[in-house]
């Protein structure tokens, strides 16, 4: 019935911000950057997987009248607005590092799981961000 998930959302309160952020901190890559007129479409991706984006967008229309977008943007200024994303790494310790030495926010420190090694980072928004090295599951 479905093939794949080839997009997810997270709520940002500036674009321009967040494409800073998404792209020259964490180091993924501008899938489209589209003026759609009454939004703008900001989606990013993995570079070595462009066939899945995150649309990183801002609360309001269309999906939203302008008082629901003003309640989930405070919302979101709060770290709550339940934006989660996990980014696989071939590296924890490397990767943590690397974002450490560019400023990012590290909401903790590499540690083992049962499932891999990995580490929790906050975009600009209060977003969670789960960086992870994966074991690979047994066959």
């Amino acid at each position: 019935m479905y093939n794949a998930i080839t997009r997810s959302q997270l709520f940002v309160l500036d674009q321009d911000q967040a494409l800073d952020f998404y792209v020259n901190k964490l180091g993924l890559e501008v899938s489209a950057d589209i003026d759609l007129g009454f939004m703008r479409w900001l989606t990013v991706c993995v570079p070595a997987d462009p066939s899945r984006e995150i649309l990183l967008e801002l609360p309001g229309p269309p999906a939203m009248d302008p008082s629901t977008a003003e309640q989930v943007g405070e919302v979101v200024a709060k770290g709550a607005g339940g934006g989660w994303l996990c980014i696989s790494t071939d590296d924890a310790q490397a990767t943590f590092e690397t974002l450490r030495g560019r400023g990012v926010d590290i909401t903790d420190d590499p540690s083992p799981k049962p499932y891999g090694v990995d580490f929790g980072i906050r975009d600009p928004f209060g977003n969670a961000i789960r960086i992870g090295q994966l074991f690979e599951p047994d066959a």
